[in-house]
């Protein structure tokens, strides 16, 4: 096993230059892949955008809605609406079935 790693440093003992470059091409490689601005951290930037940009359009719908509903509830037959059926409110003399189902 020593005769083995022997050779090993015999050889590149005698051209350095070209394990150094090596090594380094590697350090670059990792860095390249798995540093701060590396592959894997913008993939993860990436999805984490389209998260969130899928929120802020799930979003603006729901605030388009919302708009339409306050621009509505000027209207008496909206607020009438509104009070009978969320509030279950009734006009005189009528009466009110709650059917809920199960």
């Amino acid at each position: 096993m020593r005769h083995y790693f022997a050779d090993i440093w015999d050889t590149i003992r005698s051209g350095p230059r070209k394990y150094i470059l090596q090594a380094l091409l590697v350090l670059f490689v990792i860095w390249f892949v798995f540093g701060d601005f590396g592959l894997v951290t913008r993939l993860r930037m990436e999805r984490e955008h389209r998260t969130l940009m899928e929120r802020q359009e799930l979003e603006q719908k729901r605030i388009a809605g919302d708009q339409e509903k306050i621009k509505n509830a000027y209207h008496p037959d909206s607020i009438e609406k509104v009070a009978r059926e969320k509030y279950n409110f009734r006009r005189e003399g009528e009466s009110v079935f709650i059917i809920r189902q199960p």
